[in-house]
C-alpha cells in the first residue's frame, strides 16, 4: 500500500460522513521540512499546494479539494509551494 493516499474531490456527502468540517485546521507558509508519521493523518486541503516526497519515493502534488491519508509509519519531506490551508485528524 502507497503510504500516501489521495481522493480528489470527494462529494460533499463524503466530507459531511467523516466530519471534516469539525476537525482543527492547520495553516503553513511556504517552506520545506522534514514529517515523520507515528499516526495515520487524514486531511483535506482548503487552500494551497504542497509537494510530499516519501523518503525513497516518488513526490505527490496535493491540491485544494484533495482528502489525503499519511498513512502511520511515513517519512516525508514536504515542500509548500503555496501557503497551505487544511482541515486535519489523527485516527
Amino acid at each position: 500500500m502507497s503510504q500516501i493516499t489521495v481522493e480528489h474531490n470527494p462529494s460533499e456527502e463524503r466530507l459531511k460522513e467523516l466530519g471534516v468540517s469539525s476537525w482543527p485546521i492547520w495553516e503553513k507558509e511556504i517552506s520545506k521540512f522534514t514529517i515523520d508519521f507515528d499516526e495515520t493523518e487524514t486531511a483535506y486541503v482548503l487552500e494551497g499546494e504542497i509537494i510530499v516526497t516519501p523518503v525513497g519515493g516518488e513526490p505527490v502534488r496535493i491540491l485544494p479539494g484533495d482528502l489525503v491519508m499519511f498513512h502511520e509509519g511515513l517519512d516525508s519531506e514536504w515542500e509548500v509551494v503555496k501557503p497551505l490551508r487544511k482541515h486535519y485528524h489523527y485516527d
